[in-house]
This record gives C-alpha cells, sequence and structure tokens, in this order.
C-alpha cells in the first residue's frame, strides 16, 4: 500500500528536475536602468573617487550591463530611464508616488556620467517623457515579440512580469535568476496574465496605488486562483463567498464600494503598450561601436582603473583625449617601443653608460628573481635618459639559441660608480627594493633624485594606487605591458630569468622609460607647491636608505619560546571554547559568522546593534565590543579572536619568516600605503602586534637581542596630544606641556574644577578619555559609551573642556573649514592629507571626513617626526658610531627600536634621546622616553 506522502515526494522530484529557462542566441535586451541604478545606489560598496564624488551606483550599473553583454552577446539592446518630471499616471492619480522621499544628492549626481557611459559604450539610452522606463520598455517587447524576435528584459521589478510570454523573458542580474512563463507562476502564484489585477487588489506602497483595502498577498492570491480575474469577479461576485479565505464572505460587498479605487489602481498597475517613441524600434536599437577615447575619460573621472585598463589594451588612445579626474592628467601619451635597445656589447653597454653619465637625470630600473628583496636575484637592469629610449642589459636569463649576455659581475664593475655618485641624479619606481637588489652586489645607491611611487603619495596619498601600471594609466593614459602578459599566472608563472628575451626586453626597458615619463609629470605637479617638495625631498626620499637597512639588518626572533608560546594559546583557545559552549548550552563553530548569529541573536536574545549589507545582524568586532560590556558570551569571542590572530599571524608565523642565510626575520616597511603618512610593514606586519594584552606583551618577548647585545627601545611621549597643543596654540595646554605636568591630571583639574593635587584616578582616566577621543573627532555618544556614562554627562565633559581650553575648539572648527574649502588638511611640515568625501552629500560619510580631518594633522605630523628622527638617528649611527655597536632594526608606530652592544647602552641612550627630542622644534616639548632589556618587552 502506497504511503500518503509519496505524492508529494514525486511532485517535490518532478519540481527539482524542472529545466531553467534558456535564453535563445542574440536576443533583444532591454535594461530597466531606473530599477537598477537605484539598487545598486543603496547596495555596497559605496565608492567614491578622489575629488569625492559618489561612483557605487554607477560602477553597479555599468557592470551589470558589461555582465549582460558579455553572457548573451547581444547585436540589440536599450537602456531605458525614467525622464525628469510627473507622468500620465500623476495626471489619473495625484497621490501616484507621492509617498517617495526625493531623490538623494548622492544618487543624483550619479545620473549624468552614467548616462555618459551607456552611451560611450555604444548602447542605445532611452528617456521619453510623460512616461516611465516600464512603459517604453513594455511598448518596446510588444513590438519585437509581434516580429517573432525573442526579448530579455532586465529588471528587478515584479511590475514586469506582466510582460512574460513566449517571446520575452526577464532577467534580475543582480541575482542572475531568469523568469519565463513557469518561472513567473511558480514565483507569483498567477501567470503573467494576472499579474495586474494581483497588484491591483493588494496594491503598492513603494508607488502609492492604493489597491483594495485589507488585501494582501494572500487574500489576492486566493481571489485570482479562485476567480482568475477581477472582472471574473465582478461578473459572480457571489462565487468569492465560497473560496473559503479570510474575509470571503465580506468580499462581495468591498469590490462593490471599491470599484472605483479598484479599478484605478489596475490601471496605475497596468504597463502601457503603445508609447509614442517617434520612430524608435526594436531594429533601429543595435549596438554601436564604443567611444573609446570617452570612456577613457569617463574611466578615468570615476577612477575605474580596472576598466580603464581594459580599454587601453586595445592601443593608444587619440590625442584629444583629456583625463578629467584630475588637473594633473593631460593627454593620453603614446609609447612606441621600437627604440628600446637590448645590450649584448661592450660597446653597446660602453655608450650607454657614456650617455647615462652625462644625462641630467636617468631612470633605471632591475628585474629580479622574486618580489621578495632577501631572496630576489638580478636578472637585467633597464636605463632610460629620454623618453621614448630605453636599453635593457640582459643578465641572468636562461634561454637558449640567442646572443650570449655580458657578464653579471663585469657590468655590476662598471655600473658601480654611477649608480653610488650622488651627483649622477637617478629615478626609480620603489626605489627601496631596487637599492636591496644593488645591495646584494655590493652597490649602494646614491644620488635619488625622486622616486615616482614617493612623488604621487606625497602629490595625493589617496587619489590612486601607487604601483607604476596604475600611475602610468593616471598620469600617461597609457597601459604597460603586464607582468602576468608575458609570464603567466598563478603556480604556473615563469620567473623573469626563464622568459624569452623577446618578451622580457620590451618589458623591462618599457618600466625604465614609464618611469622616465612619470618623473616628467609628477615632479612639476609636487614643486608647484614649496612645501610638498620639502616633504619628498626632506622626508620620504632621504628615508630610503635608512629603511634599506633597517630592513637589510633584520631582527632576531627566539622561535623555540614562539612555539612554546603557540602551545600555550592554543590551551586557552580550547578553555575558551568551552566557556563559550557553556555559556550557549551547545557547542559551536567560534569562528563562523552564520552560527555565532544563531547563538547570540536567535538562542540568547541579544540585542541587535547593527545589520549586514544583506540584513543579518552583525558580528564584526566593533558589535561584539559593544554587546561585551553587558554579556559574557561575546567578551569570550572576542578574547578568543584576539588570541586565535595572534597566533595565526605571530606565534605559528614567525618561526617560518626567519631568513635561513641571516637567521633573521626581515620585514618590508611601506612608504606608501597609509593615508596619514605613517609607515606600514608586512611580512611580518609589526605594527599591528598589541601592547595592551598579556598575550601580545608574551609575543613582544620573543623579540630578542643578540649575545653581547641589549634590545633598546626609544617612543615619544603623548606625541599627537603635543601636537594638538603646537597646532592649536591653546594656552592652557601649551603651559601644561611647557611646565612638564600630567597632562592627564592638568585636564581633570581644568574639567572638574578641582586643585592638581586633588585629583582622583577615576577623574584622569575619564580626563584621559577626552583628551584622546577629541583628537579623534569624538563625539558626546561615542564618549558615553566608551566611559559608560550617560550621553548628557559626557557632554558636559566635553563643553567643559572647551571653555577651559578654547583654542582647541577654535583649532577644530577652523580645520573643518579648511578642510571643506580645500578638500585637504596639512600637517606642521606640509603634507597634505586629502579627505575626498569632506564635501559628501552622505552626512555619515561626511561627518567621518570631518573627524578624519580633526585627527589627520595630528597623526601626519607624528608620522612626519618619526621620520624625521630616524634618518637624524640614521645619520649619527652612521657617521659617529662603528657599525658593530649599534643598529636600528625596527620603527613601530611613535617608537625606534635599536640593538645596542652592552658595553655603550648607556652612552648612547643619551644621545639616541637627545636626537629623536630635537629632531624638529614646537611650540612644546618633545618627550622620548627610552627602555633597555632582553628583549622587546622588557625594553618597552
Amino acid at each position: 500500500m502506497l504511503s500518503g506522502n509519496v505524492p508529494n515526494r514525486v511532485s517535490i522530484s518532478i519540481m527539482a528536475a524542472k529545466e531553467a529557462p534558456v535564453v535563445p542566441k542574440n536576443p533583444f535586451i532591454l535594461v530597466d536602468g531606473s530599477s537598477y541604478l537605484f539598487r545598486a545606489f543603496y547596495a555596497p560598496p559605496h565608492l567614491t573617487n578622489s575629488a569625492g564624488e559618489p561612483t557605487g551606483a554607477i560602477y553597479g550599473v555599468v557592470n551589470m550591463l558589461r555582465s549582460l553583454i558579455k553572457k548573451y552577446h547581444p547585436s540589440h539592446m536599450a537602456v531605458v530611464f525614467d525622464a525628469k518630471g510627473k507622468t500620465f499616471r500623476n495626471d489619473m492619480y495625484d497621490a501616484y508616488k507621492a509617498n517617495r522621499p526625493p531623490m538623494p544628492d548622492d544618487l543624483r549626481s550619479q545620473i549624468k556620467p552614467l548616462h555618459a557611459i551607456v552611451e560611450a559604450l555604444g548602447l542605445p539610452l532611452l528617456c521619453i517623457d510623460n512616461v516611465e522606463a516600464d512603459d517604453v520598455i513594455g511598448t518596446l517587447a510588444r513590438q519585437a515579440s509581434e516580429e517573432g524576435r525573442f526579448t530579455l528584459i532586465s529588471t528587478g521589478d515584479k511590475d514586469m512580469a506582466q510582460l512574460v510570454n513566449e517571446h520575452v523573458m526577464l532577467i534580475n542580474t543582480m541575482t542572475d535568476t531568469l523568469l519565463d512563463v513557469q518561472g513567473v507562476t511558480d514565483k507569483y502564484g498567477v501567470t503573467p496574465e494576472q499579474i495586474i489585477d494581483y497588484l491591483a487588489l493588494m496594491g503598492d506602497s513603494s508607488d502609492n496605488i492604493p489597491g483594495l483595502p485589507k488585501v494582501g498577498e494572500k487574500t489576492a492570491l486566493a481571489m485570482l486562483q479562485g476567480m482568475q480575474s477581477i472582472d471574473a469577479m465582478y461578473e459572480a461576485p457571489e462565487k468569492l463567498t465560497e473560496l473559503g479565505f479570510r474575509g470571503a464572505k465580506s468580499m462581495p460587498a468591498k469590490l462593490a464600494e471599491h470599484k472605483d479605487i479598484l479599478m484605478l489602481s489596475r490601471e496605475l498597475a497596468t504597463i502601457k503598450l503603445d508609447v509614442e517613441l517617434d520612430g524608435v524600434a526594436p531594429e533601429a536599437l543595435a549596438i554601436r561601436h564604443a567611444d573609446r577615447d570617452k570612456l577613457v575619460e569617463l574611466y578615468t573621472q570615476c577612477e575605474f582603473r580596472r576598466w580603464l585598463d581594459e580599454v587601453l589594451q586595445d592601443g593608444p588612445v587619440t590625442e584629444q583625449q583629456s583625463s578629467a579626474a584630475t588637473s594633473d592628467s593631460g593627454a593620453a601619451v603614446t609609447i612606441e617601443r621600437d627604440n628600446y635597445e637590448v645590450i649584448f656589447t661592450q660597446e653597446a653597454l660602453q655608450l650607454w653608460l657614456d650617455k647615462l653619465a652625462q644625462a641630467d637625470v636617468f631612470a633605471f630600473d632591475t628585474e629580479t628573481t622574486s618580489l621578495n628583496y632577501m631572496e630576489a636575484e638580478l636578472v637585467g637592469i633597464s636605463f632610460a635618459c629620454e623618453a621614448g629610449k630605453a636599453a635593457y642589459v640582459p643578465l641572468a636569463h636562461d634561454y637558449m639559441d640567442a646572443p650570449e649576455q655580458l657578464e653579471r659581475a663585469a657590468v655590476l664593475q662598471q655600473l658601480q660608480p654611477l649608480l653610488e655618485d650622488p651627483r649622477t641624479t637617478k629615478i626609480g619606481q620603489n626605489l627601496k627594493y631596487d637599492s636591496h637588489i644593488l645591495r646584494r652586489y655590493g652597490i649602494r645607491l646614491q644620488g635619488i633624485k625622486n622616486d615616482t611611487m614617493l612623488a604621487s603619495y606625497v602629490f595625493n596619498s589617496v587619489g590612486s594606487r601607487h604601483d607604476m601600471d596604475s600611475l602610468s594609466l593616471q598620469y600617461l593614459g597609457h597601459r604597460p605591458i603586464a607582468f602576468e602578459d608575458i609570464a603567466g599566472k598563478g603556480a604556473k608563472q615563469l620567473t623573469f630569468n626563464q622568459l624569452d628575451l623577446a618578451e622580457a626586453a620590451p618589458y623591462a626597458a618599457e618600466d625604465a622609460d614609464v618611469t622616465l615619463r612619470l618623473h616628467e609629470k609628477l615632479w612639476p605637479l609636487v614643486a608647484e607647491h614649496a612645501s610638498l617638495l620639502s616633504v619628498l625631498t626632506e622626508i620620504e626620499l632621504p628615508l630610503i636608505p635608512v629603511l634599506v637597512d633597517i630592513e637589510q639588518r633584520g631582527v632576531q626572533i627566539d622561535a623555540h619560546l614562539l612555539a612554546k608560546q603557540s602551545n600555550e594559546i592554543a590551551l586557552e583557545l580550547a578553555e575558551l571554547e568551552q566557556q563559550a559552549y557553556s555559556i550557549a548550552g551547545e557547542e559551536f563553530n567560534l569562528g563562523s559568522p552564520k552560527q555565532l548569529q544563531k547563538i547570540l541573536f536567535e538562542k540568547l536574545q541579544l540585542p541587535v546593534v547593527k545589520k549586514t549589507p544583506k540584513g543579518a545582524p552583525s558580528t564584526a568586532e566593533d558589535v561584539l565590543q559593544e554587546l561585551a560590556l553587558n554579556y559574557p558570551l561575546p567578551d569570550v569571542i572576542m578574547r578568543h579572536r584576539g588570541l586565535s590572530k595572534l597566533k595565526s599571524t605571530y606565534t605559528d608565523k614567525l618561526p617560518k619568516m626567519v631568513n635561513p642565510r641571516t637567521g633573521r626575520i626581515h620585514t618590508s616597511y611601506h612608504q606608501a600605503v597609509t593615508a596619514t603618512g605613517r609607515l606600514s610593514s608586512s611580512d611580518p606586519n609589526l605594527q599591528n602586534i598589541p601592547i595592551r594584552t598579556e598575550a601580545g606583551r608574551r609575543v613582544r618577548k620573543a623579540f630578542t637581542a643578540p649575545a653581547n647585545y641589549r634590545i633598546m627601545a626609544i617612543d615619544y611621549s603623548q606625541i599627537e596630544l603635543r601636537i594638538m597643543a603646537h597646532l592649536s596654540q591653546d594656552k592652557n595646554l601649551v603651559e601644561a606641556f611647557s611646565k612638564g605636568r600630567d597632562i592627564h591630571k592638568a585636564t581633570a583639574s581644568e574639567v572638574f574644577g578641582v586643585p592638581l593635587e586633588q585629583v582622583t584616578a577615576e577623574q584622569r582616566r575619564r580626563a584621559k578619555a577626552v583628551n584622546f577621543g577629541l583628537i579623534y573627532g569624538m563625539s558626546a555618544f561615542g564618549l558615553a559609551r566608551q566611559l559608560d556614562i550617560p550621553r548628557h554627562e559626557a557632554q558636559q565633559y566635553m563643553d567643559s573642556y572647551f571653555e577651559r581650553f578654547p583654542g582647541v575648539q577654535d583649532y577644530m572648527d577652523k580645520t573643518r573649514a579648511q578642510a571643506k574649502r580645500d578638500g585637504y588638511v596639512e600637517t606642521i611640515f606640509g603634507r597634505r592629507l586629502h579627505l575626498p568625501e569632506i564635501r559628501a552629500q552622505n552626512a555619515m560619510r561626511r561627518k567621518a571626513a570631518e573627524r578624519a580631518a580633526i585627527n589627520a594633522p595630528m597623526q601626519g605630523t607624528a608620522a612626519d617626526i618619526i621620520k624625521y628622527a630616524m634618518i637624524k638617528v640614521a645619520d649619527y649611527l652612521r657617521r659617529e658610531v662603528p657599525s658593530e655597536q649599534a643598529w636600528m632594526i625596527m620603527q613601530v608606530h611613535d617608537e625606534l627600536v635599536f640593538e645596542v652592544r652592552e658595553d655603550v647602552v648607556e652612552s648612547l641612550q643619551k644621545k639616541l634621546v637627545e636626537i629623536m627630542e630635537n629632531a624638529v622644534k614646537l611650540d612644546v616639548p618633545l618627550i622620548a622616553e627610552a627602555g633597555v632589556g632582553a628583549d622587546w618587552d622588557e625594553a618597552h
């Protein structure tokens, strides 16, 4: 005997086996541009260009259009947008769409450039007055259907389902789902022919279509599935009472009472199929050739670099093309590679050596076997001293059947005097790396005139990426040969020495040529502003050899101690997991956001602080931090995350990073990454080892001194607060620092109105939060959360602070105003910190930029000061201290770390502190504090 649920299983299997709709070749595609524009605007990422102009909606729509074209290869297509102003539906019903808020300014500003890009792509664009995009699409779809032509409508709106038939299908490009006739029925429970009545019965709050009062989705479905149409309901209203849905008995009376409003709703929901299109028909909507020059201009303006790269891959752009993104970009250059030379003979090399020696300046670049500066071997070197003319000297290629290469040692011996001569000026791109390579062969690079990576960074740190390919696209409108183009990708990628010389030589020579051209573009832009030129020539360029020395020296670590710490952390993690299971009442994966969401917000019913873009409760770090103040499980999760990251990033990983040749780890410092001028580091990242946690301090214990040496750490005390005093010139703040007072006690004394000696520890703690909160632009709300006090109390603290330190308030007001006026703020030394979103229409992003405007001059000035200190300390060590006595081995935040021989610790400590305290002159004293120990933790 068959069980009762077998038919259900059969029907399920039949549904599962239902084939997905198939789009015929070369469909006629109609895109609901207005629908996607709104959806793209509210979906992440919320992009802006370096001028602060929003571009996220443009990116979203263009990305969708590119995806459609790539997938379906249409010959005919139209992108349809709503025209400005009212439509015929507003004449029918004044309240139509009346409840919609006005279009956000950040969205409105993206319409014109989006339309321009659509047209530059060669796509027909339609905006027809007095009707909506839906009506234009409906009319064109009807025309195409009558011609027997298949139409694919790209939209996310359910209204369009009424257009689906055997010749028309919908695609939601954001979810990549297709709807044919059966798909509409499966999704909505009604056929495409019933969609208008379905919408009319339910109404539509977004369009303000009234519908039948108190009829929702379920009731509308029941009515249509039972009676097929509104017309049938009016022909035999009594049949509705037999359908059994809730309210069925009273439905005939309701239909009679509200007939006028229901008929109006149906008319409003009906897409017009006979719009007068002035001769525009499907056949006329052929995709044209893209306007390549216009795309270059628009992609540059929006800073869509990947797409710009693709456009430029086809070859040089016409001279008329202009880059609109920044005034520093002019017409694109045409780079011919015909004048590049490959040097195989001593005679040819000598001609180039003479040419380089006589040049005012020349660019050079090294080609190597690896990006790891401690492992890379030199394969070749390229030069350029005139745009368009460059040479490549192959030195260690593994090719066969080609002219013999010059011997590497002999070439380097001839190049050494030139590269080490400080009077012969050189240009490079990321010269720190080239310096490392040359050091491997005994050459100490001198005479650096410019590094184009650093020039771009100083000109505008957030204006672009600063790698050569990005800069070439931005400033030259030229796409250089990409390494992957000639070497391949992934695991099978060849190293430079394995490349065929016919491909390797143009690539290498072009690097030098492009670098020289970038110098010719960037140097005048920087030199136009004396302060920027000073930052480049007195801070960033002199820092290159200092960083090379630090990186070459490396740091000694105790691998056995780290292994022991890894084991200890593993036990702590296991213990935290058990605690988490105990609190949750079940086992779960602590690293799974989905499982954590379920435990925290469904099982434990914790309050939802923030949601993800998809609407799920967020388990991000800031959310857990807030929840951890009041609930035990988020606190356990936070501790588990911190330890887990520490283990994977440091205690497990550091021993594997020890260089076999030196027995030490060698980080890479980056000068052109952060927006504020601070150095960052990678492999390993030394800046992120926590100092306030016991586990983080344990890791620092593994950074040890060799036998007979000590670790010395010297850091600036409260440097950003001192910079605030200097910048604000607040009398009370300057006086407190000048007299050497405890600044937090001094602030507490002023804010709470008590004598300095009577300030309590709690008052000092609160004053400290105010001090540091203000330099990060913290609001009263943020301060209240940090101190766990009522908002009005936090506001009182801030009001009292500004009353006692009026210069700080004045500085903040002036800084915000300057940022809005100029689009950037400056450090004491003239470094510009650009704030692209300072004029953003979106209030949240604008406020964030205003907070950054307050802090950036302090953080940027602190970065400049530590760099000045590094340069001056390095100069002193090189001139006055024998090399075996002391080395600078790390820079972390406001701290310099040294290895110092035991017998000179005392004398050197005093001198190095003095140099750091006098690195620059402020209106308040700079204080540097030193510590010494067998390891970094003990020294700090």
